[in-house]
């Protein structure tokens, strides 16, 4: 899988998801396996610039290459400036967000909404194409709606404007997250262009990554809510798509490490204030369905300091060690180990 001159190391990229794919979140997927994660989108707004959020979201510090930065809006000077905004401040890949279905995003014309109005589409995308001397990368749908699937449209406009991948979520806009979905529209789309093309949607385990990319011809998929809190999934696909076979399970000592890591590079970058509130959702994430751990995610919201946080995981995974040597989960009211499918 190449993008422009970044030949990544294998086909698997972490997808962009608002307030999840921070540079701490980038950079554990990467360690635990992808080839490339997107950050959170930025917004294409010059007055947030100097926000300390966009400032945050602009912070590559230490991050592995390629740096993927997704920009979002809808007016093609704004977004070519916010492009060599974030050039200026790292990226080494600008990937253009038409796929998000969040109403807020759409209801200024932005993210999937834009999938309505091919016209502007191109415009965007020549626009930022030649604002920047580095790749530029384009996120969609399959449509708007049901009966308004344009994806292969909207493909051959990326193409023509010198769009180096496309990465298709396997949904309409008005389905959002709801529903399955479906694989056919991504398959047209890779038949019909030459650039690289990007299969997302419900990727979910490693026999789902080998089903998508045989059945797309995808040169790469991109996994998203399906990490969260399970960052190892990356190397799980990875050693399926090469071996054929399936990895243990990861040990429970493992990933108390891993989440412990996660945690102070979480306080480090956000501060203790914002650092503690945003772990919440990791460790409620990381420790979903597993044994014993309802009373241990409740408790947690209710924690105010890194120290307490820190002090009740270390507890919970160390008594989850002594019960079991690897992470062990609550399916239908059986104990089982390692049946957790969260995700997109």
């Amino acid at each position: 899988m190449q993008i422009g001159p970044h030949i990544l190391r294998n086909k698997l990229i972490v997808a962009p998801m608002a307030g999840v794919t921070d540079r701490p979140f980038r950079q554990l997927c990467k360690l635990m396996g992808a080839g490339m994660a997107v950050s959170e989108m930025v917004s294409s707004n010059s007055l947030l610039w100097g926000s300390k959020k966009t400032e945050r979201r602009a912070n590559h510090e230490g991050e592995v290459s390629p740096i993927s930065v997704q920009i979002a809006g809808a007016d093609p000077d704004m977004l070519a400036a916010a492009a060599r905004y974030n050039v200026e401040n790292g990226a080494q890949i600008i990937d253009i967000n038409m796929g998000c279905p969040a109403k807020k995003i759409c209801n200024v014309m932005a993210g999937s909404a834009l999938l309505q109005n091919e016209n502007l589409v191109g415009k965007i995308l020549d626009a930022v194409v030649k604002a920047v001397d580095i790749p530029v990368t384009l996120k969609i749908r399959t449509g708007w709606d049901k009966q308004h699937k344009n994806a292969l449209s909207v493909a051959h406009i990326a193409e023509n404007a010198g769009i180096q991948a496309l990465a298709i979520h396997g949904r309409t806009r008005a389905c959002a997250y709801m529903g399955e979905a479906e694989y056919d529209t991504i398959a047209a789309v890779k038949a019909a262009v030459k650039i690289p093309v990007i299969a997302n949607g419900d990727i979910t385990t490693p026999e789902k990554a080998k089903h998508i990319l045989a059945y797309t011809k995808a040169d790469a998929i991109m996994i998203g809510r399906a990490a969260q809190g399970r960052p190892w999934i990356f190397r799980e696909i990875n050693h399926y798509l090469t071996t054929g076979q399936h990895l243990q399970p990861p040990e429970v000592t493992e990933i108390h490490q891993v989440l412990i890591n996660h945690l102070h590079d979480l306080y480090d970058f956000y501060g203790e204030y914002s650092g503690v509130r945003i772990a919440r959702k990791h460790i409620s994430w990381y420790t979903k369905g597993l044994v014993g751990s309802a009373g241990f995610r409740h408790a947690m919201n209710q924690l105010q300091t890194s120290e307490q946080q820190l002090s009740e995981t270390n507890i919970f995974f160390s008594k989850s060690a002594e019960a079991n040597q690897r992470l062990s989960y609550i399916n239908n009211g059986e104990t089982s180990v390692y049946e957790c499918n969260e995700g997109e």
